[in-house]
């Protein structure tokens, strides 16, 4: 009764707008798309669409189909991508999402070597959402998430592969250089640069400032790292991140990595997967290349 293709048609309608356009994607004609949508609401007993004037609006069931379409279809492409992989002798494409601006550079260090030990699978990094990382996972939009902020849900896996301290990073010249430590009121003074995230989900609000109850001068957010610590260099701010990225940037650039608290923040980058996903040969060497290249990193910024 119900086919793929009804899922497609309530997917790209919502999207279009319109049967005319669905039907245009769809490669078919408007009459075709229309009956056999007529014919399944007389199989169900229900109508999927009410008309307002020129357009459509989705019933409950309806809407129904449309979550049934976002979750189906995307598993659907990825079954039917994997099948051919392996119908033509392929490995496939390691699909990795980014939940963390400053990981980009990390992961780069994995990706290197991961290529050139599995020559027959590409590596595709997908970095178009902000915090969706988990809807993507169980979306099968991705099949790897780095996130440094795990979020348990069942059918989930999530390894930490990566260990580190989050700093506040300031200029040589600054006051807090030359500090063990600095405390949440130091920053009520302070211009606070950070990634575009908001500030529930950046570790320096909940995990420093505002447990304190305090906040900064000012927040003032920037996409690219580069420009970031340009920033910070210049005196015009200060930025809260990882500490091994601040230490590259410090060979080049006259920043300076300070530890947040006396006790400061401790964090870890995690790979999480499907747990049904878990036995595929080459995902599970990618975590496996992360924990590796990410130890001897570690080794090396401790001699440091």
């Amino acid at each position: 009764m119900l086919e793929r293709i009804h899922l497609a048609v309530v997917q790209e309608v919502e999207r279009l707008g319109s049967l005319t356009a669905a039907a245009d994607k769809l490669c078919v004609t408007q009459s075709a798309l229309s009956h056999c949508m007529k014919k399944l609401e007389q199989q169900l007993g229900t109508d999927v669409w009410l008309r307002e004037g020129r357009s459509l609006r989705l019933t409950q069931a309806g809407q129904y189909l449309l979550a049934l379409a976002n979750r189906v279809l995307p598993q659907l492409e990825v079954a039917e991508e994997r099948l051919r992989q392996l119908a033509q002798g392929e490995r496939g494409t390691l699909r990795i999402g980014m939940e963390c601006h400053p990981c980009y550079r990390w992961l780069l260090k994995i990706v290197s070597p991961y290529l050139a030990a599995w020559p027959d699978v590409d590596v595709d990094v997908k970095q178009k959402f902000q915090f969706g990382g988990i809807g993507a996972l169980v979306g099968y939009e991705i099949d790897l998430l780095v996130t440094p902020d795990p979020l348990y849900k069942p059918g989930l896996h999530f390894e930490p592969v990566f260990d580190y301290e989050q700093v506040l990073v300031v200029a040589g010249s600054h006051a807090f250089a030359e500090q063990a430590y600095v405390k949440p009121t130091q920053l009520a003074g302070e211009t606070l640069i950070t990634y575009p995230v908001s500030p529930e989900r950046l570790d320096v609000y909940t995990q420093f400032l505002a447990p304190a109850g305090v906040a900064p001068r000012r927040h003032k957010t920037i996409e690219t790292t580069d420009i970031m610590l340009q920033m910070v260099a210049s005196g015009r701010g200060v930025a809260a991140l990882p500490r091994w990225l601040a230490l590259e940037y410090a060979e080049t650039m006259d920043v300076v990595p300070v530890k947040l608290g006396r006790q400061g923040i401790a964090k870890s980058i995690h790979l999480g997967a499907r747990a049904n996903d878990l036995a595929t040969d080459y995902l599970r060497a990618f975590v496996d290349f992360a924990r590796g290249v990410s130890a001897a990193g570690a080794a090396l910024g401790a001699k440091r």
